[in-house]
């Protein structure tokens, strides 16, 4: 640390300040003068904040210790050239929040509670080839599970593109918990697949909106025939089976934990 102090010449002239080099009376006096200042902390996070004024500056065995009044404050020491060191500093106390957290209520349907549900099917009849394997399969499954034949109503429309009116108007109708919807769309040499395929998909959703009642997505968007046959019944499964477990678990989560 160094102090300076301007020299005057003859004549009331000032020169450039002069270098003074402190000893122990001037450190003390500084100590003591800087005591009530408000002093750079040199380490903080943010250069530009300043230190409380309650921080007092010790002298002690050629070193000056910057200590702060409160518990939490970060303790530096300096050396005689006046620069921190940042071994000394301390980290700040964190206080653990005394707010519990309640445990997270998790709702699903169950499979095992089919008993008592109706279901409707809808199929479309276009690629029957297709769409007859999947609703057996979804027929099979409703049986496994415990769903009574006389508890499914299975209506055939002429395509993918009017099942979702038809899906609608049986979740209005109030009579069943699930409606499942099973159909296959093939890509051909046109832009009709993408045409169909996209309104079957946003006619079951917007069924399934606009009635309050689960509609289950059971119909098959495939490149080729080969890719629809092997997804109804062959070797990659049958998704009219899996479409029947959807139908199933959201029909229990809709009468045991959403019922209005």
């Amino acid at each position: 640390m160094r102090y300076l102090s301007p020299v005057k010449l003859k004549g009331g002239k000032e020169t450039l300040p002069a270098i003074l080099t402190p000893n122990t009376t001037t450190m003390a006096a500084a100590s003591s003068t800087c005591a009530s200042s408000t002093l750079l902390h040199p380490l903080h996070n943010n250069t530009s904040s300043l230190l409380p004024s309650t921080t007092t500056l010790h002298h002690r065995s050629s070193s000056l210790s910057l200590l702060s009044s409160r518990n939490t404050s970060p303790l530096i020491q300096f050396s005689p050239k006046g620069f921190a060191n940042p071994l000394f500093v301390t980290p700040v106390e964190k206080k653990k929040s005394p707010v519990r957290t309640e445990a997270v209520k998790q709702l699903t349907g169950f499979l095992t509670k089919a008993e008592g549900f109706r279901f409707a099917i809808v199929v479309a009849r276009f690629n029957e080839i297709v769409t007859r394997p999947l609703l057996e399969g979804a027929l099979d499954t409703f049986n496994k599970y415990s769903v009574r034949e006389e508890d499914i109503d299975v209506f055939w429309v002429p395509g993918s593109f009017e099942i979702g009116l038809v899906a609608q108007k049986l979740g209005q109708s109030g009579k069943y918990h699930a409606i499942l919807c099973i159909g296959a769309v093939v890509r051909g040499d046109t832009t009709h697949y993408d045409a169909v395929a996209n309104t079957a998909a946003s006619g079951v959703l917007s069924a399934g909106i606009n009635s309050g009642v689960p509609c289950i997505f059971g119909v098959l968007t495939c490149e080729d025939m080969d890719q629809a046959l092997n997804r109804a019944g062959g070797k990659a499964g049958n998704k009219g089976s899996e479409a029947a477990l959807t139908a199933i678990e959201m029909a229990s989560l809709f009468e045991h934990h959403l019922k209005a």
